[in-house]
């Protein structure tokens, strides 16, 4: 029987989850649920693009050993952003995520380097497991900052989506 994601990351060290630049930490209390589903805010022409923090989080309601919802944090602990780590459509396929950086720190280099963090924690989590995101075609922005962090998009489709993987 294959792990679950939750199985396979819990025990990675805390020191895998933080960079110079930003932290990733699961959500812990009220008020880290209250900042992604509430007060993390991303630009009107950015929201067809990513799943709200709220729906995510129901996805770990449902399924809570492969989708890990998580605050994206600055170095001093200020929340930035969302992140949910999960199996790639909930099999044992690879490893996706789904994720923004508030609006106010858009622009900043942050979510790049949040993108180089989840990498590093999912490898850590089973090295050979590839990692595959989906973006919608128009999606430019997110394209780029796949590519700049090591993806190549794949033949492959999630529904109409473009999909880009890291092997």
């Amino acid at each position: 029987m294959e792990k679950s994601l939750l199985d396979l990351i819990k025990d990675i060290p805390r020191d895998t989850w933080i960079s110079e630049t930003v932290s990733i930490r699961r959500i812990e209390n009220d008020d880290d649920l209250w900042y992604a589903v509430a007060e993390c805010s991303i630009l009107p022409e950015q929201e067809e693009y990513v799943n709200p923090a709220g729906f995510s989080i129901g996805r770990a309601y449902l399924a809570p050993n492969d989708n890990v919802p998580c605050v994206i944090c600055k170095a001093d602990g200020e929340r930035i952003g969302f992140i949910v780590l999960r199996k790639w459509s909930d099999s044992d396929q690879g490893f996706n995520w789904s994720y923004f950086i508030d609006q106010k720190f858009q622009g900043l280099g942050y979510g790049k380097a949040a993108a180089k963090l989840a990498i590093k924690i999912l490898r850590a989590a089973d090295p050979k497991m590839p990692i595959k995101l989906s973006t919608e075609a128009r999606n430019i922005r997110a394209q780029k900052l796949y590519r700049s962090v090591g993806f190549t998009k794949s033949d492959e489709l999630d529904g109409d989506d473009l999909v880009f993987i890291l092997r």
